[in-house]
C-alpha cells in the first residue's frame, strides 16, 4: 500500500475540455497534495499519458478529437495506470462500457469535486496483494502462470497485459486456489474498505479478466463462478 508520502507525490492527469471544471478539479487535487496536469482533447490526452506516465487519469468521455473510450483503449495499450472516468451519460450501459475497456471507477456528472478527490485517494490506497512465501512465488494453472512476486501473468508463454484491478483480482484468487471468494471479499482485498460503490463492478472486471485469459463464464478454465457466492480459481 502507498504511504501518505507516496500518495502526495502521485501525478494525476485531468482530461477535461471544460476549462473551468478542469481548473477546479486540479485545484482540489493540488490542495490534497497531488501533482496535476491537464489535457483538453483526446489526442493530447493519449500523448500526455505516454510521455508523463501519470499514476491516475481522470478522464471525461465527451472529448474533442477522440472519444474518451477510444482514448482509454489507446492508453491501455501502453499503460496500466488507474483511470477514473467522468461522464454526463447516466445510462448504465455507458458506465459498463467504460469499465469494460479498462476503467477502474467512474463518476456521473454533475459530481462533487470532493468526492472525485476521495475516489482518487481510494484507488491510490488500494492494498497490493501479498505474494505469499518464497516457495509459492509462481503459481501454475494449466497454461496460465502467475508470478505473484513480479506481478506478471503469462498464458501459454506470452505475457497477458492486465490493468491493476484485473491483476489484483487474479492475484487474490490465485493466492488461495479452490477457495470461493464473495464479491465483498474481493472488493475488500482489491479495492480496500474505502471504496464507494456496489459490488457489481467486480463482475465487470472479472468479465474483462476472463476475456484476456481466452475464456468465458460458460467455458471457464481458470476463474470459475460459484453460484450464490462469487468466484474461485480453478475449474468448477
Amino acid at each position: 500500500m502507498r504511504s501518505e508520502a507516496d500518495q502526495a507525490a502521485a501525478m494525476v492527469l485531468v482530461v477535461e475540455d471544460e476549462v473551468a471544471l478542469s481548473d477546479v478539479v486540479q485545484a482540489y487535487l493540488a490542495k490534497a497534495g497531488y501533482a496535476t496536469s491537464s489535457a483538453r482533447s483526446g489526442p493530447e490526452a493519449v500523448e500526455m499519458a505516454r510521455t508523463m506516465s501519470p499514476d491516475v487519469i481522470v478522464l471525461d468521455l465527451g472529448l474533442p478529437g477522440l472519444d474518451g473510450l477510444e482514448v482509454m483503449r489507446r492508453i491501455r495499450a501502453f499503460s496500466d495506470c488507474y483511470v477514473l472516468i467522468t461522464t454526463a451519460r447516466s445510462e448504465e450501459v455507458d458506465r459498463l462500457v467504460g469499465l469494460s475497456v479498462g476503467a477502474d471507477d467512474y463518476l456521473t456528472k454533475p459530481f462533487s469535486v470532493r468526492e472525485l478527490v476521495a475516489r482518487v485517494q481510494a484507488v491510490l490506497r488500494r492494498p497490493r496483494v501479498e505474494s505469499g512465501n518464497a516457495s509459492g512465488m509462481v503459481r501454475t494453472f494449466g497454461e496460465l502462470e502467475i508470478d505473484t512476486t513480479a506481478q506478471e501473468v503469462r498464458l501459454a508463454g506470452r505475457p497477458v497485459p492486465l490493468t491493476p484491478t484485473e491483476r489484483g483480482l487474479l492475484m487474490t484468487l490465485a493466492h488461495r486456489p479452490g477457495q470461493a471468494f464473495s464479491r465483498g471479499q474481493l472488493m475488500e482485498a482489491v479495492w480496500g474498505d474505502s471504496w464507494i460503490g456496489d459490488d457489481h463492478i467486480v463482475d465487470v472486471h472479472i468479465a474483462n479478466l476472463r476475456r484476456k485469459l481466452d475464456e468465458t463464464a460458460e467455458s471457464a478454465r481458470y476463474v470459475t463462478t460459484v453460484r450464490g457466492i462469487g468466484y474461485r480459481m480453478g475449474r468448477g
